[in-house]
């Protein structure tokens, strides 16, 4: 069955107050990663006379090999070309590249037939001038009614602070379990927020597809794709 079709059967009440996690849950962040990989490779070529080919080949390997941390440090010094300052010029430009990023197209289809009465929140961690920059790139300011970057509320407000949720809470001034939360990374997404009473989902896309959760971290529903998400909203109503 398409969503279109699970769409056309009912649409979601507006009563729940739906919250989306952005990176992997709503886009696929490899595509943001891969967009900054290439700024930096045509910024070793414009400035460095590097190849810039080559510069993204081993930026991707790195990252596949290594995972995230010290990407740019690693590929300097393998061209005997490290200093701190470099470092720090290669992550200014990976950071706000003009982002080439699109929706899931299973996301896509369900913000857009959405019932535009439902109360819709967006809560991401990350660098809140990035963060905003994949906001403004993927349209989605006229879809939420507030999307929260937790940095702009400090380090500490970063999830599995609830902070942020309590923010929509207090505006919405509804239960907890009156909240839907959509994300991808049991390892700060769901724990929290199951204390509480907020019915969390699991969306296996991304970079956390494949991790396994550490007890009572994980979700209460798991799910394949967005595509599967009107039926479990439906079934809480």
């Amino acid at each position: 069955m398409t969503t279109s079709a699970k769409f056309e059967r009912k649409r979601i009440l507006y009563f729940v107050v739906l919250i989306f996690d952005l990176d992997d849950t709503l886009y696929p962040e490899q595509s943001f990663v891969e967009g900054g990989f290439r700024a930096v490779a045509e910024h070793a070529k414009v400035t460095w006379g590097w190849d810039e080919i080559g510069a993204f080949r081993d930026l991707s390997e790195i990252i596949l090999r290594d995972g995230r941390g010290a990407v740019f440090d690693t590929w300097l010094r393998a061209h005997n070309s490290y200093s701190r300052s470099r470092v720090t010029e290669c992550i200014r430009i990976y950071r706000y590249h003009d982002p080439s990023i699109e929706l899931y197209p299973e996301a896509e289809s369900f913000l857009r037939q959405l019932n535009p009465k439902t109360p819709l929140y967006l809560v991401t961690d990350g660098n809140k001038l990035v963060q905003q920059r994949k906001i403004e790139a993927l349209v989605l300011s006229n879809k939420f009614r507030k999307l929260l970057i937790t940095h702009r509320f400090g380090l500490s407000a970063a999830k599995p602070s609830t902070l942020c949720f309590e923010k929509i809470r207090a505006i919405e001034a509804c239960q907890w379990d009156s909240m839907v939360y959509v994300g991808d990374n049991p390892a700060k997404d769901f724990v929290n927020l199951k204390k509480l009473g907020v019915f969390t989902v699991r969306v296996l896309t991304g970079n956390h597809s494949a991790s396994v959760a550490k007890s009572g971290f994980d979700a209460d529903v798991t799910i394949p794709s967005l595509e599967w998400l009107p039926d479990i909203i439906h079934g809480l109503q």
